[in-house]
């Protein structure tokens, strides 16, 4: 009766290996399987997402925004992890979460983070953001951003919009994101899912992009 484990271990080894030395599981496929899950680092990302998400909600209530929902940006996560998140204050709760760009400082590829309030930087701006207006531009659907901080005060004449673009998926599969001149792009289909939001909003949404 001991040997059965074994034997169902053995099976299960070999299974795996035959599998990767046919080519099936690809390297993407290897890099999942291999994962694990870090429950400290999500703890600390959620304990941070509250409160800034409490602080969103207070300036909320002194501003006239929307006081239940809130767009948060963490930028000292990578861009090939999600860190567009759709805060839901009534239930403290993620409702959303996608990829998102940061800018690019005009250079052909930026290597970290830089961050400019400066009209033609095409870098991110840090900082809290009314959601404005909707229209059609270069890359379809977009929504002006309006600069609440000194330091993300040019936002409107910079042309730093939420838009999408198709290199940007729908869901993290390791590799880093490209990058804007400035806007927080994310994919068409998380696009479409705030859109739903935004415009089903009485009040303006906030969005803060923050480190």
């Amino acid at each position: 009766m001991r040997t059965r484990p074994l034997l169902i271990l053995f099976v299960l080894l070999l299974s795996t290996t035959w599998l990767f030395s046919s080519g099936l599981l690809t390297k993407k496929d290897r890099l999942q399987a291999d994962a694990r899950p870090d429950t400290v680092t999500n703890n600390k990302l959620r304990e941070k997402l509250q409160e800034k998400a409490a602080e969103a909600q207070r300036y909320a209530r002194s501003r006239s925004f929307h006081e239940q929902l809130f767009f948060l940006i963490d930028m000292s996560l990578p861009s090939s992890q999600n860190r567009f998140f759709v805060y839901d204050a009534t239930g403290d709760s993620i409702r959303l979460q996608g990829l998102v760009t940061h800018g690019r400082c005009n250079e052909n590829w930026l290597e970290g983070r830089r961050y400019s309030n400066e009209v033609g930087s095409g870098c991110t701006s840090l900082g809290k953001y009314k959601v404005g207006y909707s229209y059609n531009g270069r890359f379809g659907l977009a929504y002006k951003l309006y600069g609440l901080d000194k330091t993300n005060s040019n936002a409107f004449q910079r042309f730093v919009v939420l838009h999408s673009h198709e290199c940007v998926p729908n869901a993290p599969d390791g590799e880093e994101l490209c990058q804007s001149d400035g806007c927080p792009t994310v994919s068409p289909v998380l696009l479409q899912q705030l859109k739903k939001l935004i415009e089903s909003a009485k009040k303006p949404v906030l969005l803060w992009i923050y480190e």
